[in-house]
């Protein structure tokens, strides 16, 4: 029961405190229990090594000794002679005992008994008439006779406790070092996770996504500093491109929204001011506002679709790229576009609305410029091609064209919010895929999109 409580302590005390105290009673108590155990171990063999050397000696005095000249002086009733030097002490069957020396050994009849035989020495400890304690050593010396010789045990009882507290004193010493090295290793160890807590505790407080932790050594601190430097650097870098896609968007609808208001206001200052304007004026009005509706929902519907970006959870399954893209070449027909197709089968794994946004928005932007809005588009061994027959773009002009909002400044008076590329590459990205635009020989451009997948259902990675 006291075992289980202290036991229940300990690990209420291991649970209970800080990691660095938790670690120090953790090198502490592994560092003593080795110690104690080497200590009680060293022990036990010295223990074990002092009695077997008193033992051979005892031994030893037996069989060097004269038995015969034992006998002699022990009469036959089993009283002592005149000589009066040494533990010796005859045994006999019928439990007669003949002692020489001062003061004579007990007997342990049961335990001695067996050295009445031929046998190998018993070995005991016991006390002579007068109460010392000795270690007794019987051996045989004739049939019905053996021969008892002790010897003291003191001095190694006195050896025994000096190294007690000897081994007792190494393992304190041993267990205060562990304590003071667990702590100094717990300081250096944890000094990379108070690094971290003080830099996590700053951004909580300040919301400084550009704090650092200084990074040393490859181990699995490092690898978790490491690891925090690259999640702040990309909040960071996320956080930008929020405030970037803000201030695009606001400048974005600027436009559309002051011309909205002000076709609006002269439509209600001419019902408010009783003179009406004329229905051809009217109309075109009309017709303007209407536009520009459209135009403000398809510049809101392209910006949700970049915000969601990788927080959007629609599951990624097995589908059939070229299913999308003829989904999406029919839309686009729907629009007036005149579309060439040559597909072969392709299967990916991704989302097919975002795949089929990202297709319908290549032929979008290629019927723009193509006159009578004719693109072709083909699908072969993943690879999606979509070509226009426009003028082209100029060289310098390529690098911008997937980023938002950016618009080929021949296309400024064309319809379009700029972001309809930027969403293509962040569908084909969340794919696993790369799309780039060039020119195309003998005029126009091309937009070629690489998807990983298998031209087999189940084999699209």
């Amino acid at each position: 029961m006291r075992t289980g409580r202290l036991r229940e302590r300990v690990a209420g005390l291991a649970t209970r405190g800080s990691l660095r105290t938790r670690l120090t009673l953790l090198v502490t108590v592994a560092v003593a229990v080795a110690i104690a155990m080497c200590a009680a171990l060293s022990y036990v063999i010295l223990a074990d090594r002092l009695r077997g050397n008193l033992d051979m000696t005892i031994l030893a005095s037996v069989n060097q000794g004269d038995k015969k000249w034992l006998m002699e002086h022990c009469s036959s009733d089993g009283t002592p002679g005149p000589f009066a030097d040494g533990l010796a002490t005859l045994l006999f069957t019928d439990g007669r005992t003949c002692s020489v020396g001062p003061s004579p050994i007990l007997a342990d009849f049961e335990q001695d008994k067996e050295a009445f035989q031929p046998c190998e020495p018993v070995y005991r400890y016991g006390e002579t008439r007068d109460g010392k304690r000795v270690r007794v050593v019987t051996v045989h010396f004739k049939p019905g006779v053996a021969v008892m010789e002790a010897r003291p045990y003191g001095h190694i009882e006195r050896t025994k406790r000096i190294a007690a507290l000897t081994l007792g004193g190494i393992t304190a010493l041993g267990v205060l070092g562990a304590a003071w090295a667990g702590l100094a290793i717990s300081r250096a160890a944890l000094r990379p996770v108070g690094n971290l807590t003080r830099a996590v505790e700053h951004i909580a407080q300040t919301e400084d996504l550009g704090t650092r932790i200084p990074v040393t050594g490859t181990d699995e601190i490092a690898r978790l500093s490491s690891s925090f430097n690259a999640m702040t650097a990309a909040l960071a870098g996320s956080r930008e491109r929020q405030k970037q896609l803000v201030a695009d968007a606001g400048h974005e609808l600027r436009t559309p929204l002051t011309t909205l208001r002000t076709n609006i206001d002269l439509l209600l200052r001419s019902e408010q001011t009783g003179r009406s304007l004329d229905p051809g004026a009217k109309e075109r009005l009309l017709i303007n506002v209407k536009a520009q509706f459209a135009e403000l929902s398809t510049l809101v519907a392209d910006l949700l679709q970049l915000a969601r970006g990788d927080s959007d959870h629609e599951p990624h399954v097995e589908l059939g790229l070229h299913e999308v893209v003829t989904a999406a070449v029919e839309r686009a027909r729907l629009r007036g576009a005149e579309v060439t197709t040559d597909l072969r089968p392709w299967y990916v794994v991704g989302s097919a609305s975002s795949l089929e946004r990202a297709a319908l928005n290549l032929i979008d932007n290629a019927a723009k410029f193509s006159p009578g809005g004719q693109v072709e588009v083909k699908l072969r061994d993943g690879c999606l091609t979509v070509r226009d027959h426009g003028p082209g773009l100029p060289e310098d002009e390529l690098p911008h064209v997937f980023e938002r909002f950016w618009r080929s400044p021949s296309a400024r008076g064309l319809p379009g919010s700029g972001l309809g590329l930027a969403i293509v590459a962040q569908a084909v990205a969340e794919t696993g895929g790369e799309v780039r635009l060039a020119n195309a020989p003998g005029g126009g451009a091309i937009a070629t999109v690489d998807l990983p997948g298998s031209p087999d259902r189940r084999a699209a990675p």
